[in-house]
């Protein structure tokens, strides 16, 4: 059974950093992200690796946030610098598994005061 969670949200302050993690299980694994969905809003990419490391992050992210992963542990994080509020979403994970399919987690608040 292929299992997504995440973990790692919560409430900050515009400036401050938060971490997320996402282990997925139950499969063999490719390409791994984050998206997030803020009220009212079209859920939107955020940032994918590759299972060799390449990575892709949105124009609205980069130079503050950094996403890597453990294939051991099939497991991805997000490193979110300088958070602004406009940061504030939930944040879901995607695991694309190694011979087709797509996993998605139940996601994560993360919520930025101004």
């Amino acid at each position: 059974q292929v299992q997504v969670a995440e973990s790692g949200g919560g409430l900050v302050q515009a400036g401050e950093s938060l971490s997320l993690s996402c282990e997925a299980s139950g499969i063999r694994f490719s390409a791994m992200g984050w998206y997030r969905q803020a009220p009212g809003k079209q859920r939107e990419v955020v940032a994918l690796i590759t299972r060799g490391g390449v990575t892709n992050i949105a124009n609205s992210v980069k130079g503050r946030f950094t996403i890597s992963r453990d294939n051991a542990k099939n497991t991805v994080y997000l490193q979110m610098n300088n958070l602004q509020a406009e940061d504030t979403a939930v944040y879901y994970c995607n695991a694309n598994g190694a011979l087709g399919g797509t996993y998605w987690g139940k996601g994560t608040l993360v919520t930025v005061s101004i």
